[in-house]
């Protein structure tokens, strides 16, 4: 078996170019490997044809250092910095260099993946005779990693790998591996693979939070303070590298459901605002809430249809002092939080984030009018 490092591939394969990911764990890796604390470097790999991802790919494909400029506010002080990212090694599209990236995955030691709101859905055109085709990429991202965990199984089977998603699924690595196990078994994949899958292969269920506001042009990215990637305990597994922004935790539903239904629920009820009245298409989270009905409409939400669920699991105190500093976080006046970028996806976002933290409310006979009219609004 060879490794990673006499191979000369680096042992960190990603997939997902965003600048949420630029500013989030490969940052981290990059402040890791300056401390000898990470496994190596990056190599990235664009899944999507965007014309946007192609130009960072473009950019980082020399190996060159990216701007993160950190802005905002910790312990009452201001942060205006500017850091370097440094751990991207290598950049491919899977498009056209998908012989690279089979030969990267094998490596690997750990894959992380933030593939986007609809990142683990499926392509009717991913079938089992396509994947036959070794020289072609699959068209989804589950179907990627199924094919380049085949190829693990047969060319190095004795070594390990840890994924990480980062999409914002709940228990995204259990979701994952789910998937891959369905795939693999419809396209009749051999016994020793889920041999492999089981014994050799850790899905980690993970949860990411920073706020990254805006990118830097080539690439780079505008990013708050705040950081966390809370991941979820296991045997095994192999993290990327060692950051006071990284938490192994038994009980990752906690962050789970804090971030869900405070964080991102808030970013959803604003967006819902910010179309249903045509406001400015640049206008950002902090000048939506300088509108005072906005924000004692979302303070409402929080507090009346949000916090009593909370309350009922036992998180009451720690939903409170979480919204409070979410809050805070919402009014950075350094970052420029477009409404726009928060409303992609806009549907997915509510059945995801608005319609769970209802059906908990009705079980509890609480009136939530706010949370329920967007999901009637889009019924």
């Amino acid at each position: 078996m060879q490794s990673s490092q006499h191979t000369g591939e680096n042992p960190i394969l990603q997939f997902g170019t965003s600048r949420f990911l630029l500013a989030h764990a490969d940052l981290f890796i990059s402040q890791a490997l300056a401390s000898g604390e990470a496994l190596g470097k990056i190599t990235l790999v664009q899944t999507t044809g965007s014309a946007q991802s192609a130009k960072r790919v473009a950019a980082l494909a020399s190996g060159a250092a990216y701007p993160v400029r950190v802005r905002g506010l910790a312990d009452g002080k201001v942060v205006d910095e500017e850091l370097q990212g440094q751990a991207i090694g290598k950049a491919l599209f899977a498009g056209s260099d998908w012989p690279a990236v089979r030969r990267a995955a094998v490596a690997a030691r750990v894959i992380i993946s933030n593939t986007g709101d609809k990142g683990f859905a499926l392509d009717p055109q991913d079938t089992r005779d396509s994947i036959g085709d070794r020289s072609t990429a699959p068209r989804s991202f589950p179907a990627k990693i199924a094919a380049l965990l085949l190829e693990r199984s047969e060319a190095a089977p004795q070594q390990p790998v840890s994924l990480f998603p980062c999409e914002l699924i709940e228990k995204n690595g259990e979701r994952l591996r789910a998937i891959v196990v369905d795939l693999a078994r419809d396209w009749g994949f051999p016994e020793s693979f889920f041999s492999y899958l089981e014994t050799h292969c850790r899905f980690a269920n993970s949860l990411v939070d920073r706020i990254v506001s805006e990118p830097i042009e080539p690439v780079g990215a505008v990013a708050e303070p705040y950081a966390l990637w809370a991941v979820g305990q296991q045997d095994g597994l192999v993290l990327p590298c060692q950051h006071p922004a990284i938490v192994v935790t038994p009980d990752l539903q906690r962050y789970e459901t804090l971030k869900l239904h405070i964080l991102n629920l808030g970013h959803t009820f604003l967006a819902d605002r910010w179309r249903k009245e045509e406001r400015s298409a640049t206008e950002t989270v902090r000048e939506i809430l300088s509108v005072p009905a906005v924000r004692a409409d979302l303070e409402a939400v929080w507090r009346g249809e949000v916090l009593p669920v909370m309350a009922a699991r036992g998180l009451g105190d720690e939903a409170a002092a979480y919204m409070a500093e979410v809050l805070d976080r919402f009014l950075n006046p350094f970052l420029v939080h477009r409404l726009s970028d928060i409303a992609n996806n806009h549907l997915e976002k509510i059945a995801r984030r608005i319609r769970p933290m209802v059906e908990a409310g009705g079980s509890l006979g609480l009136t939530q009018p706010f949370l329920a009219a967007m999901l009637e609004e889009t019924a």
